[in-house]
């Protein structure tokens, strides 16, 4: 294989911090993970994670907004959604109990997904939770 050629594919999107914005982010993962096993477990894990930057950072803020990035390879899809900030706390995983009304979604994810990493930076948060898939661990075909 050569050197500069991968068998990876990257997709983004930039929405407006419109709560409406939660159901795109949803739809573009279905549409791009369309017949892969894991694109059910996509399609919730953006939706959370799309959800809490607009009610947490200052995404969800007039002109504010938040980005994905949907990567996609033999071994891995890696979904990130990158916040603007503006809170005081960086988002982190939680395991409230069943009662809990709040700070449950975070740990619903790294329930259902292989990795999540959580990166703070000055202008906001990027977590990104990773679906490592059947074909990376058996050589058999991509998603």
């Amino acid at each position: 294989m050569h050197e500069y050629t991968s068998s990876a594919r990257v997709w983004g999107l930039s929405c407006p911090g419109f709560p409406e914005e939660v159901s795109r982010a949803r739809r573009w993962t279905r549409d791009i993970l369309r017949g892969s096993p894991l694109a059910e477990d996509a399609e919730l894990i953006v939706s959370e994670l799309s959800a809490n930057a607009i009610l947490h950072t200052a995404s969800g803020q007039t002109s504010g907004s938040f980005h994905l990035a949907l990567a996609v390879s033999p071994q891995v899809i890696a979904l990130s959604v990158t916040d603007e900030g503006g809170t005081d706390t960086a988002p982190k995983i939680e395991h409230q109990d069943q009662e809990a009304e709040h700070g449950r979604g975070l740990g619903m994810i790294s329930a259902i997904a292989h990795r999540v990493v959580i990166h703070d930076s000055h202008g906001g948060h990027t977590v990104t939770a990773e679906l490592f898939t059947a074909a990376g661990s058996a050589g058999g075909q991509p998603c």
